[in-house]
């Protein structure tokens, strides 16, 4: 659910009606008192949509090993239908499961969950602004969800001008000052400047078709890839881009444009924030300051459906979500920071997104 635009969801829900889901290894009911050791790297996988498999693992990069279906084992039920991001804010674990509209809290060591909010429409990120106010992005409403996470309740709405309810869209935020930058994903072009002491969206630019992945590098640059739609797309089609914009201008310095027909996504950038990597077929990694895309991929495609990214901030060793069919359990690769292969495992279904503990 998470790469593709809305119309694209049928062929995927089609497919996933072949899925088998009665040989979960965890039964109903059941609860374990485990902890979760620190310094590691939790895996969201989305399951298939509309079967409320979603589930979540964790790697101890330390001890090379994995444990799956967390959620279920420490609290005894399931956790929803797509697990499409989490973040860590004040000891907590936000899973944002967004065909289920609910967003989880958990202990980030005995995964319990502490608290959850529902009602959303389709919740996609959640950025906290302070301990008292995080907004939550949306997909099908052309509304930013303004929650209050000490009493795990709805607040309040930003709206964003110009986008229509029903295919409304907004994904990933970063922060710069006081200013919360939102790239605006199916169906839409733009990233959207929200003031966050008025909760309102100030300036809107125009980037290309559907933006997905927004970063923001050590020099206050923000990166903005764009997929460039679908053949077909009503809203049209497009080479993918990625944009380079000054935070404090809010405008276009640079733009890096692909080939029309690939499929670029993920961008992500690594702990010093003096580099880029992306998914497009196989995963490319480029120098902020570099005047061209690179010729060649980091780690070449092999075979495989790279579905996830995302970059150790303390090492710079990279793991990448395969999916392999979208219906079997995926594999995490793990790489060093020039792309020689350290380890591999298996987490759930649909592997998607990451979040570092």
């Amino acid at each position: 659910m998470r790469k593709v635009s809305i119309c694209l969801l049928n062929i995927f829900t089609a497919c996933q009606c072949m899925l088998v889901t009665s040989c979960m290894k965890w039964d109903y009911g059941e609860e374990e008192e485990f902890t979760i050791p620190p310094h590691g790297l939790f895996i969201t996988n989305e399951g298939n949509y509309q079967y409320g498999n979603a589930t979540l693992s964790y790697y101890d990069p330390s001890t090379n090993t994995v444990e799956n279906e967390l959620f279920f084992r420490a609290n005894g039920y399931r956790l929803g239908d797509v697990a499409q991001s989490m973040t860590i804010h004040d000891g907590k674990g936000w899973i944002v499961v967004d065909n289920s509209h609910v967003i989880f809290a958990v202990d980030t060591r005995t995964l319990k969950e502490t608290g959850r909010i529902e009602d959303f429409t389709a919740a996609r990120y959640i950025h906290f602004i302070s301990d008292t106010k995080a907004y939550v992005t949306q997909l099908w409403d052309n509304r930013i969800f303004i929650i209050d996470p000490t009493t795990y309740s709805i607040t309040g709405y930003i709206t964003v001008p110009g986008m229509e309810a029903g295919n409304g869209s907004t994904e990933q935020m970063v922060q710069y000052g006081k200013y919360i930058y939102c790239t605006c994903w199916s169906y839409q072009n733009s990233v959207i400047k929200i003031d966050t002491e008025t909760d309102r969206v100030v300036d809107r630019l125009t980037v290309g078709i559907q933006p997905s992945s927004i970063a923001i590098d050590r020099n206050d640059k923000l990166w903005v890839l764009t997929d460039g739609g679908y053949d077909g797309s009503p809203y049209g089609y497009e080479a993918p881009t990625i944009c380079r914009i000054d935070a404090e201008t809010f405008a276009i310095e640079k733009r890096y444009t692909m080939r029309l027909g690939e499929s670029p996504s993920e961008l992500q950038l690594n702990g010093d924030r003096d580099k880029l990597l992306w998914i497009n077929g196989g995963i490319w990694c480029m120098e902020i300051n570099a005047d061209a895309l690179p010729a060649a991929p980091l780690i070449e495609e092999r075979s495989t459906i790279y579905y996830g990214l995302t970059v150790n901030p303390d090492n710079g060793e990279i793991y990448v979500a395969d999916a392999i069919d979208y219906q079997q359990r995926g594999i995490i690769y793990r790489y060093t920071p020039a792309g020689s292969l350290i380890d591999q495992f298996y987490v759930g279904i649909n592997p998607g997104a990451f979040c570092w503990n």
